[in-house]
């Protein structure tokens, strides 16, 4: 194993370069050489805008975010992305993880009568959805006022319920690390802005494409409205602040919408995981604090990363991937090709099944390099 391992090393560290942007003509001739070709190396830890257009391919749109991301939700492909291991405050996209660690332990079903306790400690200016002390909520209720409302209030229940804050923080950074999302660091599970609290539109997208498959959580994130429990026996209408979902505020809501997570904080800007499903395919994307236009940015930035995700399909190839701990890009790499002809393409959703060489040697040096760490103070609402 270690001398194959070695000998891909050496293979793949004498190639000629591979563009990280621009477009590849695509070589018929190279068309039946696509199942036995290695997938291109990973662009995704390099800065800028990483893109492998072909020819056909629309135009990236201009994006204002300080990092965004597009990927196939389905093969976990990502199709373009802008300094995607960047490390910024999430705002309350940070629920995403809340969601994936805790949402497992709990029943929908199970009643809980909320203390005085439970509710200490939540951040000034805070978003809430109206938990009340000495009130009986399902658990279905929190996961409502946590989704649609992005209520730290629920978020604080729930996670006395799950053992603690500093418990549950420590939980969290562990599921990230399960799912390769190396750059996230925890400090408050809600998403308030704290010192060293950090996250990536990579990171980001991967908990949304992993919450896509929980079915509770794909059903909380796209619940467009709801009604949440009031005084004596009475309800009250939330409605979710994901304007793509809703259309609320005068934003026009995206074709097939899935829903996911919207945030915002003093520190973070607004931030976004959107997802959508059309034509049999389902697109990811983030976008983290885009830096023109007003508060309602960054859901057009996201619709115009979804529109052109639609439209590229078959004619990009893929710059990384969701998939477990992300191979790291090499200089001198390059797709393996017949002698004679242009580097082909990966095979289709082939990163998982042609790229098991490449990722494990990748995946050791990415483990090393990374490090974490972002600072991030005052909260304004997530």
């Amino acid at each position: 194993m270690s001398a194959c391992a070695l000998c891909a090393a050496s293979v793949l560290a004498l190639a000629p370069p591979v563009a990280a942007v621009g477009r590849t003509p695509v070589d018929p001739s190279a068309q039946g050489q696509r199942k036995a070709a290695l997938p291109p190396p990973g662009l995704l830890e390099k800065e800028g805008t990483q893109v492998r257009l072909r020819d056909g391919a629309p135009d990236l749109p201009d994006v204002s975010a300080l990092s965004w991301l597009v990927a196939d939700a389905d093969t976990g492909e990502v199709l373009a992305a802008h300094d995607a291991h960047r490390r910024l405050p999430p705002a309350s996209t940070l629920k995403t993880l809340f969601a994936l660690t805790v949402l497992p332990a709990f029943p929908a079903g199970i009643r809980h009568t909320v203390s005085a306790k439970e509710l200490a400690g939540i951040g000034e200016g805070s978003s809430l959805v109206g938990v009340v002390e000495g009130h009986t909520y399902e658990v279905a209720d929190l996961w409502r006022g946590v989704f649609l409302n992005s209520g730290n209030d629920a978020v604080h229940v729930l996670a006395a319920l799950n053992g603690g804050w500093d418990r549950t923080a420590r939980q969290m950074e562990t599921k990230a690390r399960s799912l390769g999302a190396l750059d996230t660091t925890v400090v408050s599970p809600d998403g308030y802005d704290a010192d060293g609290q950090a996250s990536s539109a990579y990171d980001l997208a991967v908990f949304g494409r992993a919450g896509l498959r929980n079915p509770d959580f794909a059903r909380y994130c796209s619940t467009a409205h709801a009604a949440f429990p009031g005084y004596d026996g009475t309800t009250f209408h939330i409605a979710n602040t994901n304007r793509l979902l809703t259309g609320a505020d005068g934003v026009e809501p995206y074709p097939g919408l899935l829903g996911i997570k919207n945030g915002y904080t003093s520190e973070a800007g607004n931030t976004l995981v959107a997802a959508a499903r059309q034509g049999g395919r389902t697109l990811v994307v983030t976008v983290m604090n885009p830096q023109e236009g007003e508060g309602h940015t960054v859901y057009e930035e996201a619709r115009e990363l979804l529109d052109w995700g639609f439209d590229a399909a078959g004619h990009v190839d893929p710059v990384g991937s969701l998939d477990a701990l992300r191979p790291v890009a090499h200089a001198g790499a390059a797709v393996v090709a017949s002698a004679g002809s242009a580097a082909s393409p990966p095979a289709e959703s082939g990163w998982p099944e042609t790229g098991t060489i490449a990722s494990a040697i990748g995946a050791g040096a990415g483990a090393l390099l990374l490090g974490l760490g972002v600072t991030g103070r005052r909260y304004a609402r997530g």
